[in-house]
């Protein structure tokens, strides 16, 4: 298979591979692009000792559900602005201000991923307050949001017990660059077969580092473990700028 265009027969093109160096220089400086927007994204959230947290996950495994009900415990004490990123509809937004917190909806159309420079945009919708959180819910995808630094403090990898415990294997890249793993969907073991101690040991040979939550929304489980997480990020920084 040709590497470049994917044709099966390499040794028969109708074409030639001059377009090689093209589409890298091309990929650099998109990735380049968005690095400068991810950096003044930090900026923005530097000055009002705000911490980003971008959730990535494939379709299904409680992103949303995930950021409902951390909402719900943490909105009485702190102010939380989400961004929702979909290819259409407000449905996630609607459900996160039912929760209690200000959203921000990005639709991204047949794009499958959020930029920097779409959260940059969405600053400009969201008052973001001192010593505060914003969540980032990003489009269900576990390949192309793993490319894109969008500004955050942290990556947090969602993956449900509905689905394979492999799934760090076959999609490295994102495990690779998320610090933070959640196992959700926990109160379905007894339904499912699913290997807990082969998906941390997958995980873990991704990203060896990674802080890894075992949790069910839907009955609680571990919920409190991870909402004082979620706490201690914003006190690290206070912290920090002490």
């Amino acid at each position: 298979m040709c590497g470049t265009c994917g044709c099966q027969d390499a040794a028969n093109h109708a074409h030639k591979h001059e377009h090689t160096d093209k589409t890298i220089a091309l990929e650099k400086e998109i990735m380049q692009v968005n690095d400068d927007y991810a950096g003044k994204n930090r900026q923005v959230l530097k000055q009002k000792n705000a911490t980003a947290i971008n959730f990535v996950s494939s379709p299904g495994s409680g992103k949303t559900s995930l950021l409902e009900a951390s909402i719900k415990r943490l909105i009485h004490r702190y102010s939380i602005k989400v961004i929702e990123g979909d290819q259409q509809t407000q449905l996630d937004a609607e459900r996160i201000r039912r929760a209690g917190a200000d959203a921000y909806q990005i639709n991204t159309g047949k794009a499958c991923h959020l930029d920097a420079h779409m959260i940059g945009h969405a600053f400009e919708h969201l008052d973001i307050q001192q010593d505060s959180f914003v969540f980032i819910e990003n489009v269900g995808n576990l390949i192309c949001p793993a490319m894109f630094d969008l500004g955050e403090a942290h990556r947090v990898a969602l993956i449900s017990t509905t689905e394979g415990a492999d799934k760090p294997l076959k999609y490295p890249d994102m495990f690779y660059h998320s610090d933070i793993v959640v196992i959700n969907k926990v109160d379905l073991l007894p339904y499912v077969d699913f290997d807990m101690k082969s998906c941390i040991k997958n995980i873990k040979k991704i990203r060896p580092n990674a802080t890894i939550f075992e949790l069910s929304v839907k009955d609680g489980f571990g919920m409190s473990e991870w909402c004082e997480w979620l706490i201690s990020t914003l006190k690290v920084k206070e912290n920090a700028e002490a």
